[in-house]
């Protein structure tokens, strides 16, 4: 115990979790066919607007997938628990490697042999106009 807090000191090196990351999810408005959800998202220390749909065989998915958990006392405020990750955010998360050493390559061969057709220095002839 700590002699000034009276409370348990925690060593650097102990195995408890941190507290889990706060994901809720508010719905705010309905679409006018009734299939899709507006909401508003808190994650993350930001909050995001967008719209939740339902799954559809054969279509793709744009986003995340995600599992919504209404909350007994208001059901309209959801805890998320995302099933699957979008593409863009792991590829955002993720470091990119270049296929090659250096800079970006980004003159083609084509794009040289025209600069060099318009460029060049044509060798001057011996002969006047």
């Amino acid at each position: 115990m700590s002699q000034k807090s009276g409370r348990p000191e925690r060593s650097q090196d102990s195995d408890t979790p941190e507290p889990a990351k706060s994901d809720t999810l508010l719905i705010h408005g309905v679409s006018e066919d009734g299939r899709d959800l507006a909401v508003l998202r808190a994650r993350e220390d930001r909050i995001e607007a967008g719209v939740v749909r339902r799954l559809k065989e054969g279509e793709a998915i744009h986003g995340e997938l995600v599992k919504l958990k209404p909350r007994p006392e208001f059901p309209l405020l959801c805890d998320v628990e995302v099933e699957l990750a979008s593409p863009a955010s792991k590829a955002a998360s993720a470091p990119r490697k270049l296929s090659h050493g250096g800079p970006a390559q980004v003159a083609t061969p084509s794009y040289r042999a025209n600069w060099d057709a318009i460029w060049s220095k044509k060798p001057k002839s011996s002969a006047p106009n």
